[in-house]
């Protein structure tokens, strides 16, 4: 006992020295010494970092008039007691996990029954009740919450959203919960999504900076309809529209339009989006849409200099990861349009490696089609882009997307290969940097020297690619300097690509001939290209692949259920037509190894749009191959005049 009333004797005789005390003025004061107390000479602490705890009074409230210090057996009975408290709720928590991961194995297999599985989540929805938020934010529980979500009614999946409704933004960007929350997106009613977007009012644009919080407004941009996704949108390009929700239910989509119809100031939108955009570039969270869609409106409204920095910005590896949407995609074309020849090489060089990824995506091979008509350098696209294409040329003029790139080497900008929205993708341009006059048109970049931030092997190839290309490093020209057809013979030709086309054609002639997408890259091949650029080089190898097409039409008709000859395959048929119409020589070649004296047996069905091909050529001497042996089945009723106007209509 005298031991302690030592301990309390020495804790009241440390008193705060009046020179530690703060001023009125708020300026800082001098520490105490170490050596002002003996009590803390001799423990060796510091009298201004001491904490007294106090005794609560008899009415359970801390009070100022008795305020005594607890005594150090008391101080380690009040820790223990905390620790086992602790140690308690561990336990059941981990117990609950125990029971719930018991559950969650049997509830998730492929071969349990509905009604056995409907049990089992109900038993895990009644355990979790009351603890789904702190359930969700678990790595191993938020699991078994997932699951019940995916599987359970929509009255217990109610019951989840009731309780994590008022955690959603903290969730949000929690790394676990993050799953849970996309799930119940996934799975929610008309109303719950409606709810959980307008939780969202406010934050977009800070969740957007955020890695995890990012990915949930992405998904409920791609959950929502129209106007919900207008909602999200539109915070992000005002202040008055984030705060105002009534300005926001506005029919007008694109930016220009809603800035004329509320009388916003653009340059006050312009300043809001750019504090917006600027730290999402920063972080380098570019690859969801709802980005790429402000992306493209910040773009139709920004000044040059402002349009120039993001596309500087964006030019580089950074680019691959946004090619994978339409808007993405326009904004790599509207980059390789507009950049310099710097950029341009910062472009190609950091999709090394994933072109065949690239040439595969519907909206990236859009880009990589952009690409080989528009940059200079064809030694770099060569190195990079063409001997990439050339280890999948099989597989690449086979697919619907990876053909694109080599079908505009062939044929450039040709309406039958895009659509109408991707021809107006691939001719877009940017408003403020296309209108250039004079001393104007001098880009940012150019002001900056080729040397800064290239180092190594990238200093090496840049001096290398300027004394190939000359005065590549001038103006951005949009679209390139270097004439079209000198750029596809560089690329098709001196790169070998072209060779390696006719003997791919060669050797899989009657799998593209059937094929939907690989006979268009066949007929490109075999008429030698627009302008007949493969002609004067390959052209003995040409006449191999039309000797090759016309051996696969001699064969005989096959007897087999199933197995269709070329002349009576609809893509085929229709491929050997063109052909006819327009490769003359394809046409006698074809006519003397297959047609000639056997054309009553390919005067019905598919096969009679090759026979009337003959007859439809505008040139003389495929006519009059043909002529003497088509009259007699003119005239005979087997060659149907109706059939034949009806080809010429449809060619």
């Amino acid at each position: 006992m005298a031991a302690h009333k030592e301990d309390g004797k020495k804790l009241n005789k440390r008193k705060q020295s009046p020179a530690s005390k703060p001023g009125r003025d708020g300026s800082a004061t001098k520490k105490p010494k170490f050596g002002s107390s003996k009590v803390d000479d001799k423990k060796g602490k510091k009298p201004f970092k001491s904490v007294k705890k106090y005794a609560k009074s008899s009415h359970g409230e801390d009070s100022k008039q008795t305020k005594e210090p607890l005594s150090k057996r008391e101080l380690r009975i009040e820790a223990k007691e905390l620790a086992e408290a602790r140690k308690k709720r561990r336990k059941r928590h981990y117990t609950l996990e125990q029971e719930l991961a018991k559950l969650w194995e049997k509830m998730r297999q492929r071969n349990i029954a509905k009604e056995d599985r409907s049990k089992l989540i109900s038993e895990a929805i009644q355990k979790m009740k009351g603890k789904i938020p702190e359930i969700a934010t678990s790595h191993v529980s938020s699991r078994v919450l997932q699951t019940c979500v995916k599987y359970c009614s929509q009255t217990e999946r109610d019951v989840v959203f009731g309780e994590l409704r008022p955690h959603f933004l903290n969730f949000a960007c929690n790394p676990y919960a993050v799953h849970l929350v996309k799930k119940m997106l996934d799975s929610a009613s008309k109303k719950q999504l409606g709810d959980f977007i307008s939780s969202l009012r406010g934050q977009v644009a800070s969740l957007l900076r955020h890695m995890v919080g990012s990915v949930v407004v992405e998904h409920a941009y791609q959950a929502g309809n129209g106007t919900q996704r207008q909602e999200l949108l539109l915070e992000l390009y005002s202040t008055e529209l984030q705060l105002f929700k009534d300005l926001s239910l506005i029919k007008e989509s694109r930016l220009v339009d809603v800035i004329a119809k509320l009388n916003l100031q653009k340059s006050s939108v312009l300043r809001h989006m750019t504090s917006v955009i600027q730290p999402i570039l920063e972080k380098g969270i570019v690859d969801h849409s709802i980005l790429h869609r402000v992306l493209i409106e910040y773009l139709s409204i920004a000044d040059k200099f402002s349009a120039a920095d993001v596309l500087e910005q964006l030019s580089g590896p950074l680019l691959v990861r946004m090619i994978h949407t339409k808007d993405g995609s326009r904004i790599g074309m509207l980059c390789v349009k507009h950049g310099s020849a710097k950029e341009r090489k910062k472009i190609v060089k950091g999709m090394k490696s994933h072109i065949l990824k690239i040439a595969y995506d519907q909206y990236g091979s859009l880009v990589l089609a952009c690409i080989c008509s528009t940059v200079d350098d064809t030694k770099l696209l060569t190195k990079i882009v063409i001997r990439e294409l050339q280890t999948s040329l099989k597989e690449l003029v086979l697919d619907k997307n990876g053909r694109r790139p080599i079908l505009q080497l062939l044929h450039p900008d040709c309406s039958r290969y895009f659509s109408p929205d991707e021809m107006a993708s691939l001719n877009s341009s940017i408003s403020s940097l296309s209108a250039k006059v004079g001393s104007e048109s001098k880009s940012i970049g150019e002001e900056k020297t080729e040397t800064n931030e290239i180092s190594g092997d990238e200093e090496n190839d840049v001096k290398e690619d300027t004394m190939a290309e000359g005065d590549e490093t001038e103006d951005p020209v949009e679209g390139g300097k270097k004439d079209p057809l000198t750029r596809r013979q560089e690329l098709l030709l001196e790169s070998g690509l072209a060779e390696s086309l006719v003997d791919v054609c060669t050797e899989n002639v009657e799998e593209m001939l059937r094929s939907n997408f690989g006979k268009e890259v066949l007929y490109e091949v075999a008429t030698g290209g627009s302008g007949g650029i493969l002609f004067p080089s390959l052209g003995e190898k040409l006449n191999t692949l039309h000797e090759t097409i016309a051996a696969v039409a001699a064969e005989s008709k096959s007897e087999e259920p199933g197995k269709e000859h070329v002349f009576e395959n609809f893509h085929s048929s229709r491929t050997i037509r063109k052909l006819v119409l327009d490769s003359p020589g394809f046409a006698a070649i074809l006519w003397k190894n297959a047609l000639k004296g056997k054309c009553s047996l390919w005067a019905q069905g598919h096969s009679s749009k090759v026979i009337h091909a003959f007859l439809d050529s505008t040139d003389d001497k495929v006519r009059n191959l043909a002529k003497k042996e088509l009259q007699p089945l003119l005239k005979d009723g087997v060659l149907k005049v109706s059939e034949h106007k009806e080809a010429t209509k449809k060619a």
